[in-house]
């Protein structure tokens, strides 16, 4: 079976991906900013004893076993963060099953970091999968908790549920059609946070984004999902009605995404940064049905490999930045010609 980042998923044309976090800590332990190197290896050796027959397929890995390619690799697929890859190698573990739909990570921001991911739009089923892992934790681990406050966290905006949630989301048609500044405020005053996947106004981020709850205290699992949905359902609707606008000058449209093909699939060398640019369009063109010569599981094939370490991983070399841009138009074209 596929992994969770190359199947397709509901609104899959506009939603790349969900992922549900849940942050705890453990009683007992003083927070990650201000614990010992020895309270966080305690920590990983009570995940050591609970993680061989806690089910789900897991697997415990400490950071420090795994080389730099692999942990960006993990970065490039969401499973964990910039800063826990770099700065916690020696304190730091995951566990994490062979899909790469479940992710807990030991050690970063708060004592765990429970995660689930899945293509598309799936909110309601990753949500009952993350709690269904966070309770049978709880069973075993006493979390920090407040009767008045609810799950305790380093970082005050997690507090009560300890839950963030975020949709990831390819609004390109907001942008050509320049409407894409009044959905990102429609959104914020919705009290939810959108921002680009390179930062907010990133020009290499291939018009994508992520949607996701601000608020975690005084207010249920369920109705931070309910709120996120009715919020994502939105943006969905909008980016569709552009798409609509666009087929209105349908060979300005053509020529926009073929265009972008025809470098894509022809290059000796791409960059990441305007190889994110090209398949953004090339992505639209699939979706509206206007590029025939991709499908979706190309399209994330192409997402996934030509980023600079799962390329590494994919052709299983170590290169730097000039040899990956030749390598990436070589992945290019071998993920546009396979059947």
């Amino acid at each position: 079976m596929l992994n969770w980042y190359l199947q397709s998923g509901n609104e899959s044309d506009v939603v790349s991906s969900t992922r549900i976090r849940f942050a705890r800590n453990i009683k007992g332990f003083p927070f990650v900013n201000r614990y010992t190197k020895k309270d966080a290896n305690k920590i990983i050796e009570m995940m050591e004893n609970i993680i061989p027959n806690f089910g789900y397929g897991l697997k415990l890995i400490r950071l420090k076993d795994l080389d730099d390619i692999t942990k960006l690799s993990l970065v490039e697929k969401h499973l964990i963060s910039p800063e826990f890859a770099y700065n916690k190698s020696d304190i730091g573990a995951i566990a994490i099953n062979d899909d790469e739909n479940i992710c807990i990570m030991i050690n970063e921001e708060d004592h765990l970091r429970i995660q689930v991911l899945a293509a598309g739009l799936e909110l309601e089923n990753s949500l009952n999968l993350a709690i269904e892992i966070d309770k049978k934790l709880e069973e075993l681990i006493p979390y920090a908790y407040n009767d008045k406050y609810g799950f305790l966290t380093s970082c005050p905006t997690n507090v009560g549920t300890g839950l963030r949630a975020s949709i990831m989301v390819h609004l390109p048609a907001l942008s050509k059609t320049r409407n894409i500044r009044k959905v990102l405020e429609a959104v914020n005053s919705f009290d939810m946070n959108i921002r680009g996947l390179y930062g907010e106004g990133s020009k290499t981020s291939g018009d994508i984004y992520q949607i996701s709850n601000k608020q975690s205290l005084g207010i249920s699992e369920e109705e931070i999902i309910k709120n996120l949905k009715v919020i994502t359902d939105k943006v969905i609707e909008q980016e569709k009605l552009a798409r609509k606008i666009l087929t209105k000058k349908e060979i300005e449209l053509e020529d926009k995404v073929y265009r972008a093909f025809g470098i894509m699939s022809n290059a000796r060398k791409l960059s990441s940064e305007e190889f994110n640019i090209l398949l953004s369009d090339v992505k639209l063109g699939t979706d509206m049905g206007i590029i025939k010569e991709l499908n979706d599981l190309k399209v994330k094939k192409l997402q996934t490999y030509t980023k600079p370490a799962n390329l590494q991983k994919y052709v299983g070399q170590t290169l730097d930045a000039y040899s990956r841009d030749i390598k990436r138009a070589e992945i290019v074209k071998q993920i546009i010609r396979d059947q």
